[in-house]
C-alpha cells in the first residue's frame, strides 16, 4: 500500500524499530490549543500569493486539511468524506466557516489545485463554497512549518514517488488555535457540526446547538461526540429549577391579582 492507513492517525509520529522505514514519522501528534503560524505564505488555486491569516475571521472556525492533489487514493477518500459531511450541514463554507486544503507536495502547481477545487465545487453544489473552500500549494519550508505546527507527520517514499500520510482534519478557532482533530475518511454531519461549534468558541450556532454541545464530549476512541451524563443531569436540574420558579411565580402573580380584585371589607360593619 502506497500510503499509511488512517487507523494510525491517532498515534503520535514514531520511529520505533517495529515500524517500516517508509512509515517512520508518519502519524499525528496532537497539539491542542497550539497557535498555527498565520503568517505562512502559500499560492491559491488562482495563482495568487496568500497568507493563512487571509482565511481567519473574527467569527468563523477553519477546517484545515493536509493532502496532495495527485494522491492516488487516501486524499480523495478523505476529501470525499468531508464533502459528504458538509452536504448534511445547513451551514456552508464561506458563511459560517472556512475550509483550507494545503498540498504537502511542494512540486504541485496551482493549476492542479484549481482542477481539484473545480471537482469539489461541482460535487458540493453550494453557492458560497467557492469563496469558502481554498486549495493551496506552497514551498517546502512553509509546508513543513504548517505540518509541524499541527503535528502532521508524513514521509515521501522514493520507491513509489508517493507520500505516506494519514487522514486527519484539524479544526482551528477563528484566531488560529487548534481546537480539535477528526480522523479517518468518514465525517458524519453531526460530528462535523459539533466540532465546528466547539472550534467557533460559541460564535456560530443556535442556543440549542450550544446546549447539545454542552451535553456532549468528543471521544477519541469512537471518533464521535458522545453524551456526558453529568452535564445532562446538571442541565436537567437547571431546567427543573427554572420550571419550578416559573410555576411558583405564576401562582404568586395569580394570587396577587385575586386579592387585588376582591372588594374591600367594611371594617365598621353594615347598618340594617
Amino acid at each position: 500500500m502506497l500510503i499509511a492507513a488512517s487507523a494510525a492517525a491517532q498515534q503520535p509520529a514514531t520511529s520505533a524499530s517495529t515500524v517500516p522505514d517508509e512509515l517512520k514519522g508518519v502519524g499525528v501528534t496532537e497539539h491542542l490549543k497550539a497557535q498555527v503560524p498565520l503568517s505562512l505564505e502559500f499560492t491559491d488555486e488562482s495563482g495568487k500569493t496568500v497568507k493563512l491569516a487571509d482565511y481567519f475571521q473574527a467569527d468563523r472556525p477553519v477546517i484545515l486539511t493536509l493532502n496532495y492533489y495527485s494522491c492516488p487514493m487516501l486524499c480523495t477518500l478523505q476529501l470525499n468524506g468531508l464533502t459528504e459531511g458538509m452536504k448534511g450541514l445547513s451551514w456552508g463554507p464561506g458563511q459560517e466557516y472556512e475550509v483550507v486544503t494545503v498540498s504537502i507536495n511542494p512540486l504541485e502547481t496551482y493549476q492542479l489545485a484549481e482542477a481539484k477545487k473545480k471537482t469539489y465545487m461541482k460535487e458540493l453544489q453550494r453557492p458560497s463554497a467557492g469563496a469558502g473552500w481554498h486549495f493551496l500549494v506552497g514551498r517546502q519550508d512553509e509546508i513543513s512549518k504548517l505540518a509541524d505546527a499541527v503535528g502532521f507527520g508524513y514521509r515521501f517514499d522514493k520507491k513509489t514517488g508517493q507520500f505516506n500520510h494519514v487522514a486527519a482534519l484539524t479544526l482551528l478557532t477563528p484566531d488560529g488555535h487548534i481546537a480539535r482533530y477528526l480522523y479517518g475518511i468518514d465525517y458524519p454531519s453531526k460530528t462535523l457540526k459539533l466540532a465546528l461549534l466547539e472550534a467557533s468558541q460559541g460564535k456560530i450556532g443556535s442556543t440549542i446547538d450550544k446546549i447539545i454541545l454542552y451535553c456532549c464530549r468528543y471521544d477519541p476512541t469512537s471518533r464521535r461526540y458522545t453524551p456526558v451524563a453529568r452535564n445532562i443531569m446538571r442541565l436537567g436540574g437547571s431546567f427543573t429549577a427554572v420550571g419550578l420558579a416559573l410555576v411558583l411565580g405564576t401562582l404568586w402573580v395569580r394570587d396577587r391579582r385575586r386579592h387585588k380584585n376582591q372588594p374591600d371589607s367594611d371594617p365598621q360593619g353594615t347598618d340594617t
